[in-house]
């Protein structure tokens, strides 16, 4: 075991391999507020990426009802259970990850799934925690509550698919860090998707090989974003490139959202994998549950998020989600109009930081009539 640096954590930490970070990284961020689960995301992946033979409980991209749902079953409560009682020491992690919590003669804490946990990839779809009784809304707390969860390969930086597997058939690419399997190599022993607490690696019955998520590789290499995002009809996603802590650059989308305002989470990062898809917080959940799933930040970044529109320049960038099909690598604001720019500085698109509202009077002045809905 090589001992690497996990600036999620806080901290040194144990993994297979010697720390190899990229030329570049990857890096997303999802706001949870304004995705309304309609699934567009999942089909544009499916469509694109595994509508074949084999493939037919293979979803690269889903959207779960947290808390009650989760594809395959349980994939993270059943882990969290066998990780045990996690504690943060402020920013740094306390606790085990799941490679320094790993069985003797085993590389990773990890679970395998039954093949019966895939058949229901919609479990837990819009249930929500508590009951709305008679005159419950006319208090002013939220007594129930659920969100959407969307959910792709986290294209990590210490993979728990790559330490797990025996054949060496997963690696990361040096050119943006997305986390690829050869299918060549790969026998089908089910190492990496026991090893991956995301479960976002797939067995195929009839190649009985893996396959998982490639982050649309050939659109990300001539600057395009994934098709699960430009095909977001909520808007809730935003691809770039993130840095090291140490590398921070403020006109990059990524690090002004995960370095700069730590608005933007990785999902458990207890785990210890790094991963590079970042998570706004819902706004609405109980603060236990979100420091369980997104680490001891999100009280703040949940209060950073709720006062987002007096903040000129982070209203700005909120706005450029899902403005554009190009992958944006910087922005700026000026005035009231937010920019995406290119690695050359040249512009993309630019949207105003709010949208011009018209209200149009209950009375028409001008005919003498009263407007009215018609169904």
């Amino acid at each position: 075991m090589a001992l690497v640096h996990n600036w999620q954590i806080g901290r040194a930490m144990s993994y297979w391999y010697p720390e190899a970070r990229p030329k570049r990284q990857i890096g997303a961020v999802f706001d949870t507020n304004k995705c309304i689960a309609c699934q567009t995301c999942t089909l544009a992946c499916k469509t694109t990426w595994t509508s074949g033979r084999g493939q037919e409980q293979m979803f690269w991209n889903n959207v779960e009802t947290k808390p009650y749902g989760f594809f395959p079953l349980g994939w993270d409560v059943k882990l969290l259970a066998q990780l045990g009682a996690q504690s943060w020491d402020g920013d740094k992690y306390a606790g085990k990850t799941i490679f320094e919590s790993a069985p003797a003669g085993e590389r990773v804490l990890g679970i395998r799934p039954d093949d019966m946990d895939y058949a229901h990839p919609n479990i837990g779809e819009d249930e929500i925690v508590g009951q709305v009784g008679r005159g419950g809304h006319f208090f002013g707390t939220h007594q129930a509550w659920m969100f959407y969860l969307a959910r792709i390969c986290n294209h990590c930086t210490y993979p728990a698919c790559l330490a797990g597997c025996p054949r060496a058939s997963i690696y990361k690419r040096p050119e943006g860090g997305i986390v690829l399997l050869d299918q060549n190599r790969c026998r089908g022993y089910r190492e990496c998707v026991r090893a991956c607490p995301y479960k976002k690696v797939f067995y195929n019955p009839h190649t009985r090989t893996y396959e998982k998520c490639i982050a649309c590789f050939p659109k990300i290499e001539v600057g395009e974003q994934p098709q699960c995002f430009v095909n977001c009809i909520g808007k809730i996603r935003l691809q770039g490139w993130i840095s090291t802590p140490d590398k921070v650059r403020e006109d990059s989308p990524v690090d002004y959202l995960v370095h700069v305002r730590k608005l933007a989470l990785p999902l458990f990062p207890q785990f210890g994998l790094e991963p590079n898809v970042y998570y706004i917080p819902p706004v609405h959940v109980p603060t236990p549950f979100l420091v369980q799933m997104f680490g001891p930040s999100a009280p703040k970044a949940v209060e950073t998020y709720r006062h987002a529109r007096e903040d000129r320049t982070l209203a700005g960038l909120l706005a450029l989600f899902g403005s554009t099909y190009r992958t944006i690598p910087r922005f700026k604001v000026l005035d009231d109009t937010a920019i995406a720019l290119d690695d050359s500085g040249q512009e993309l698109v630019r949207v105003p930081i709010r949208e011009p509202v018209f209200v149009r009077a209950a009375k028409d002045s001008k005919r003498g009539v009263w407007r009215m809905n018609t169904p």
